[in-house]
C-alpha cells in the first residue's frame, strides 16, 4: 500500500504541470478570475463616486437628515449649498412641469432630493459601498455562476483532458505500458487535477473576496472579520473544494468512457439543473445536494420572489458532517467505478 502510494504521489508530480498549463483548457482560468473581474469594476465604480462627492464637499449626515420632506428646493439649497449633482428636464404637457432633482452625499450614502415645480416629492438615499449588499452580491454569484457553472465547467476542462488528452496526442499508450498499477496511474492523474482545480478555483475565490471587500468602509470590513468573517471564508473554500472533489471523479470518470465530454457534460449539466425537482434519495446523487450544505449563506430572495426561484435557490441541504462524508463516499464510489473502468481500458487510436 505504501509502495503504491508512492507510485501514486510521484505520479500526480509528474501530472500536475498538464493540469495548470494544458492547452485545451487555457479557459478554466477565465471561469474562476470572471467574479473577480466583475467586483473589481464594482470597487472602481465605488471608488470612483466616493472621489467625486468628496470633490464637491461632504454635508454633514445631520445636516442633510434635518431636511423635512416639506422643504422646497430654495430652501435645500440654502441649508445645504450647491448640490454635488443636479438634473433638470422639462414634462410637457398643458400644464409644462419643471422636474429638478438634487445630489449630495456626507460619506457613506448618496441623498437625492427630486423636486416638482420647486416643491418637495420625494427623497431616496442609497450607499455608496455596503458591505450587506456585496455579501448579498457574492452569495448570488457563488451559487448561482461559481458552483453551477465556473466549478463545474472548468472541471471539465481540467480532468476530462487528462486521459482524453493524451488519447488525442497519442500518447496515452506509453502511460499505459508504464509498470504500475492502473488503479494507481488513476489515482495519479486525479490528484493532479485536484490539485490544479483546488488552486485555481479556491484562488479565485479568495481574489473575489478580497477584491469585494477592498473598496468597503474600514469599520465594516473590520466588523465583519471580527464577527463572522473567517466563518464565512471558510465555508465558500470548503464549498469550492468538495465541488471540484466531486466535479473532478465525475469527469475523470467520464474521460474514461466517452470520447465527446459534450455528452457527459450536457447530462450532468440537466441532472444538476433538476436536483432540486428531484425525490429526495435521487438528490443525493448529486454534488451540487452536498455542496450547498457548506455555503455560509444563500441570497435573500424577495419576498415575492417566484417559487422556482426560491426552489432553486433555497432547496433542502442536508447538515454539514452528512454533506462532507457523503460527498466524500459519492466521490470513492465514483472513482471505484472509475478504477474498473481503467483496469480493462484498450486503446485503438484509429477509432479514439
Amino acid at each position: 500500500m505504501r509502495l503504491k502510494l508512492k507510485q501514486m504521489l510521484k505520479l500526480s508530480r509528474l501530472e500536475v504541470g498538464q493540469a495548470f498549463f494544458n492547452k485545451r483548457a487555457w479557459w478554466v482560468y477565465l471561469l474562476a478570475l470572471f467574479p473577480t473581474a466583475i467586483f473589481l469594476v464594482q470597487a472602481f465604480v465605488i471608488r470612483y463616486e466616493h472621489n467625486f462627492f468628496a470633490r464637491r464637499g461632504f454635508v454633514a449626515p445631520a445636516l442633510i437628515d434635518s431636511v423635512g420632506e416639506g422643504a422646497t428646493e430654495e430652501q435645500v439649497r440654502a441649508r445645504l449649498g450647491s448640490p454635488a449633482r443636479e438634473f433638470h428636464r422639462r414634462q410637457r404637457g398643458r400644464e409644462p412641469v419643471e422636474i429638478s432633482s438634487l445630489q449630495y452625499s456626507d460619506g457613506s450614502r448618496v441623498v437625492n432630493f427630486t423636486f416638482r415645480n420647486g416643491e418637495f416629492e420625494r427623497r431616496f438615499a442609497r450607499q455608496i459601498a455596503s458591505l450587506e449588499r456585496s455579501r448579498q452580491a457574492f452569495a448570488l454569484m457563488f451559487q448561482s455562476y461559481y458552483l453551477r457553472l465556473a466549478v463545474f465547467f472548468g472541471c471539465l476542462g481540467i480532468f476530462m483532458n487528462l486521459f482524453r488528452g493524451k488519447m488525442l496526442d497519442l500518447t496515452l499508450h506509453l502511460w499505459l505500458l508504464v509498470p504500475v498499477d492502473r488503479r494507481v496511474l488513476l489515482g495519479g492523474e486525479y490528484v493532479a487535477g485536484l490539485a490544479a482545480a483546488l488552486t485555481i478555483f479556491i484562488g479565485g475565490i479568495v481574489a473575489g473576496l478580497a477584491v469585494m471587500l477592498w473598496p468597503l468602509p474600514a469599520a465594516e470590513v473590520e466588523a465583519f472579520w471580527r464577527t463572522h468573517g473567517l466563518a464565512h471564508v471558510a465555508g465558500y473554500l470548503a464549498a469550492t473544494a468538495l465541488a471540484c472533489l466531486g466535479y473532478g471523479s465525475v469527469f475523470l470518470a467520464a474521460s474514461l468512457l466517452v470520447q465527446n465530454p459534450i455528452i457527459p457534460a450536457a447530462v450532468l449539466l440537466l441532472w444538476e439543473g433538476a436536483n432540486p425537482f428531484l425525490p429526495e434519495l435521487l438528490q443525493k446523487l448529486s454534488v451540487l445536494y452536498y455542496v450547498r450544505a457548506l455555503c455560509p449563506e444563500g441570497p435573500q430572495l424577495e419576498p415575492d420572489a417566484p417559487p422556482i426561484f426560491r426552489l432553486l435557490f433555497t432547496p433542502a441541504v442536508p447538515s454539514r458532517t452528512e454533506a462532507v462524508v457523503g460527498l466524500l463516499a459519492v466521490t470513492a464510489l465514483v472513482l471505484w467505478l472509475g478504477a474498473r473502468v481503467v483496469r480493462r481500458l484498450q486503446i485503438n487510436y484509429s477509432t479514439d
